[in-house]
């Protein structure tokens, strides 16, 4: 699974995932800091990334256009990037279903 972390992500995660989530990428790390949602959009859905946010309007596209891509919807609040990366790393097996199962379009992560 690729993800592709969101500008209200830290570019950190990439690396400190790495181990687990081979090939992810952050927005900024590809030009698309400052790009609106869909187009965001349309780049992971063309480059098989599955969307990691802190962003409801990733799950108003979802609703909207179908998937891929996949979202996970990190409803986390203000947290640290080490919160989110445990986040993550507990829920992995979660991913993975996500992954197998491409009807499933929002991973909701409280």
């Amino acid at each position: 699974m690729k993800l592709l972390f969101d500008q209200n992500l830290s570019p950190k995660l990439v690396q400190r995932l790495a181990d687990i989530l081979p090939g992810s990428q952050h927005v900024s790390e590809i030009g698309l800091g400052s790009e609106d949602d869909q187009k965001v959009w349309r780049f992971a859905q063309t480059n098989g990334f599955t969307v990691v946010t802190k962003d409801a309007d990733y799950n108003d596209l979802s609703v909207l256009f179908g998937s891929p891509p996949q979202i996970i919807w990190l409803r986390l609040g203000n947290c640290t990037t080490a919160q989110v990366e445990r986040c993550l790393r507990r829920n992995i097996e979660m991913l993975e279903a996500l992954e197998i199962d491409s009807t499933l379009r929002v991973l909701e992560l409280l």
